[in-house]
């Protein structure tokens, strides 16, 4: 919401042969020979992104953050409250 656009937060790339080529990841055809895999390169989620997605969407005007519903489980508290000397300084 603070930059107005969608933001990318998990990725996936095909990157072909080329990792596979450096750590030497190969299998064996059909045909018997011996030939470099394709690997991908994936980010389950961009966690830096996801963080500031919260602080932008959950942030209450005092300050504090509401966790929400879905991560409370994970993350073992409600909300994050700014120290007394956060909020007076």
């Amino acid at each position: 919401p603070g930059h107005g656009k969608y933001r990318e937060v998990v990725s996936c790339s095909n990157c072909t042969d080329w990792q596979a080529r450096r750590l030497r990841i190969r299998y064996r055809a059909r045909d018997g020979k011996l030939k470099f895999v394709h690997t991908l390169n994936s980010t389950a989620i961009a966690t830096t992104r996801t963080i500031v997605a919260i602080l932008e969407n959950f942030q209450r005007e005092d300050g504090s953050v509401e966790i929400p519903k879905a991560l409370r489980k994970y993350c073992g508290f409600k909300e994050i409250r700014p120290s007394e000397k956060e909020i007076y300084s």
